[in-house]
């Protein structure tokens, strides 16, 4: 699977001395570090290795966090994509991993959504009739008739992304396309801008063009922001903890106007979503446990346009066949979203119903994770280290000189996990035999301390702290946020809860939560 959260990040041609002196009150740009003279962690990378290894999950049910559903990783990938790009060769990042640019804004901006609008970016919107200009809606694509598990055949229904002839997504980040899941997702925020559109439009009918579409992206961008800080991040760490940094402010991701991508954060905590990936997921009547099969991750990645492979219908078993992208999306493959998000009563009518759970936020990586696509057959090869994603990430923190786990704990003013903590458990036996317990690598001190301190079921204070604070200045820093322009605005869209608004109430706004039905 490709790295569900954080890419590399940074400025090209920055030393660490520079990283040094533009971090912390300054403006690094795009990239910094939030404890810039705390020493980097050196680490052999056999001894990474090994740990990674250790880090395979084989936990089955009791690996999962009752406390958040699945959808939560794929919200996670798609933020992930709106605040970070890095485009940067591979050989390039070895040769020098600090010199890697961000080549998204950081910000929760939407620009992955959006491009630069309808006027710069017209491929991404629609017209309402052949002579007038794009927008203010997003195109919306087609996924084709298909075979059905209950009914005969599933209809053509617009449930897929936009594609060209050749099957490539006509969307502005081409990552959103990466797995099905992130796929369905940019959809989903794609039908929640129709919808909004068309609540302005019937509310204020004198609103056209593009004042119609930059309403409606304002009241977008508000809610998801909304929904990132108070449903996301409280979810990853808990309940107050933003409103309480925001009443006492950030005490260590600060900058003086604009805000930068902390490494610490990009490499090290917001890699948490790699830990709540599911090995397969219950994702409609058809793809489910009792159906034809479950959506495992291989299946996930054949049905996207970026595949190139394709499998049939009904056929799962059938080894995939090198046949290019996906022209469109089969029907049976379209999401039932009541299984990733809590949707009450919604689910409770459908007796083929599972909600599927994110795993919890622990050292433990589904084995899909351990052996990514394209790897070879012999895995035991040193080639075959780059296709084993914890190995990636803690060889990625080594490299551009995160510091350890306790040194940051203590910087913040933390009591550090004891050296019996981080030792606990078969993975921990591997850390304390490299002198890991002592020293830890941030990403793994981390997840090792959601895994101690709370279950797994949320982060500890030292991830807690990353995360939020840099979400929070992520939307403090940009002067086209709520926080920003009205820093007492509370959502305006239909809630469960008024003044409040969660990914399962955007969901019940688009309305279109089960399109394949019992199928």
């Amino acid at each position: 699977m490709s790295e569900i959260a954080m890419h590399g990040h940074g400025v090209r041609g920055m030393k660490r001395a520079s990283l040094m002196a533009l971090a912390g009150n300054a403006d690094p740009g795009k990239f910094g570090l939030m404890f810039p003279h705390l020493p980097p962690l050196v680490a052999n990378e056999d001894a990474l290795f090994q740990l990674a290894l250790a880090m395979k999950d084989t936990k089955g049910d009791d690996g999962d966090n009752p406390k958040i559903p699945a959808g939560y990783t794929y919200l996670g990938q798609f933020v992930d994509h709106d605040i970070t790009l890095d485009t940067t060769p591979l050989k390039q990042q070895k040769a020098d991993p600090l010199a890697t640019t961000n080549f998204r804004s950081p910000a929760l901006d939407l620009d992955s959504l959006y491009g630069d609008g309808p006027g710069i970016h017209p491929y991404l919107y629609a017209k309402d009739s052949i002579s007038s200009p794009p927008g203010p809606r997003f195109l919306i694509g087609k996924a084709h008739e298909s075979d059905g598990l209950v009914a005969q055949r599933i209809p053509e229904r617009p449930n897929d992304l936009p594609r060209n002839s050749h099957g490539h997504a006509l969307i502005f980040d081409e990552r959103n396309d990466e797995n099905l899941l992130v796929a369905q997702f940019h959809l989903l925020m794609l039908k929640f801008h129709n919808k909004v559109v068309d609540r302005i439009a019937a509310s204020k009918p004198g609103l056209t063009g593009l004042d119609l579409f930059h309403e409606a992206r304002r009241v977008v961008t508000w809610h998801y922001q909304w929904i990132v800080l108070f449903d996301f991040v409280e979810k990853l760490t808990e309940p107050g903890l933003i409103r309480r940094i925001k009443q006492e402010g950030r005490r260590f991701y600060r900058f003086r106007a604009k805000p930068y991508m902390p490494a610490e954060f990009a490499a090290a905590a917001y890699r948490l979503g790699h830990s709540m990936v599911r090995q397969s997921y219950s994702h409609n009547a058809v793809f489910r446990t009792g159906g034809i099969t479950e959506g495992t991750l291989n299946l996930m990645f054949n049905f996207t346009g970026k595949s190139g492979q394709i499998v049939g219908d009904l056929a799962p078993d059938v080894p995939p066949t090198p046949l290019g992208p996906l022209r469109s999306l089969p029907s049976n493959w379209v999401i039932d979203w009541r299984r990733f998000f809590e949707l009450g009563t919604l689910a409770q009518t459908d007796p083929t119903f599972t909600l599927n759970l994110s795993r919890r936020l622990d050292p433990f990586i589904v084995p899909e994770l351990h052996a990514l696509p394209g790897h070879p057959p012999d895995m035991t090869t040193p080639q075959a280290r780059e296709f084993v994603l914890p190995f990636r990430n803690l060889r990625r923190g080594a490299q551009i000189g995160l510091p350890s786990g306790q040194d940051v704990c203590l910087a913040m003013g933390f009591a550090p996990l004891s050296q019996a903590n981080l030792s606990d458990g078969e993975d921990g036996v591997v850390a304390a035999t490299h002198g890991f317990h002592k020293r830890t690598p941030l990403w793994y001190y981390i997840l090792k301390e959601a895994e101690q301190l709370h279950h797994g079921e949320r982060l500890g204070p030292v991830g807690s702290t990353i995360i939020a604070e840099t979400f929070l200045g992520l939307v403090h820093g940009d002067d086209r946020s709520f926080l920003w322009q009205r820093s007492n605005w509370v959502p305006e869209l239909p809630g469960e809860t008024p003044g409040h608004f969660t990914m399962a109430d955007l969901v019940r706004f688009v309305d279109d939560i089960n399109p394949v039905g019992a199928g």
